[in-house]
């Protein structure tokens, strides 16, 4: 076979060339460049090395606001400041509820509260918690704080996290609440997402059906997003309360709320 001779070359070598640069003019007139040249490629799930799909919450916001602070009930003086909640003034926050064992409303919405931002960080989603830890020596943030918390952010979505203390007879199960007709809408979704996962409705407020809407909390009053207020369950109930305090039960409230948050932001 005979070699090409060098004044055959030069003139292919020239015309790979200009192919090569046309092609990239014609690329950059007709979208953009792949992910990873020009831009940041969307957060994506890697297993065992092999990249599966874009994650699911990649480019979302969620606050979490976990109810209370342990040490509220050391700070009277701090809590009962009233700060604003909408067209209204209210005491800055309240120590809570608790089992009637003492296992506390702060520690347990702080224990959920973490294991949901861990579910959706995994899940590519940006988190904010309204506080960083459950300690007898702090106090707050106050309703204002939590509600405004994410609106210069434009965050997607707010949770905040509760459970109720009901003495009512035979009072148990969640409810979930929302500010307005808006975020109603997110609370049904919330709602069916925690009966997926087994838990029951409330049997003594909000008519039954799991729903409530309120106008006089904070929290969502001064959220800019849609928001929603969630009380997992009775406190005060023997069977809630035996669910609330184990870490199975809390991995569970965690997982269900999750799947409410990822089918509304879809």
């Amino acid at each position: 076979m005979r070699r090409p001779r060098a004044a055959a070359v030069v003139p292919l070598l020239l015309a790979l060339c200009a192919a090569a640069a046309l092609g990239s003019v014609l690329g950059s007139a007709v979208g953009p460049s792949p992910a990873g040249a020009d831009e940041v490629a969307p957060p994506q799930e890697v297993v065992a090395g092999h990249v599966l799909r874009p994650l699911p919450l990649a480019g979302r916001h969620v606050v979490i606001d976990p109810g209370h602070q342990l040490g509220n009930a050391r700070f009277p003086a701090e809590t009962a400041r009233l700060v604003e909640a909408g067209g209204f003034r209210k005491a800055c926050n309240t120590s809570g509820t608790a089992t009637d064992a003492g296992y506390a409303e702060a520690t347990f919405t702080w224990e959920v509260s973490r294991r949901l931002a861990e579910r959706l960080r995994r899940a590519g989603a940006t988190v904010t918690l309204t506080r960083d830890g459950d300690s007898p020596d702090r106090w707050g943030p106050c309703v204002d704080e939590r509600g405004t918390a994410g609106n210069a952010e434009d965050a997607d979505l707010k949770v905040s996290v509760h459970g109720d203390g009901s003495y009512a007879a035979g009072a148990h199960g969640f409810h979930v609440i929302a500010g307005d007709e808006a975020s109603l809408r997110v609370a049904e979704v919330v709602r069916g997402a925690l009966e997926d996962a087994g838990f029951a409705r409330a049997t003594y407020v909000a008519g039954g059906d799991g729903l409530d809407l309120r106008t006089d909390l904070a929290t969502l009053n001064l959220s800019q997003m849609p928001a929603v207020l969630v009380e997992l369950g009775n406190m005060r109930d023997a069977g809630d309360a035996a669910v609330m305090t184990s870490l199975a039960g809390q991995e569970r409230f965690a997982s269900a709320l999750a799947s409410g948050v990822r089918r509304w932001l879809r």
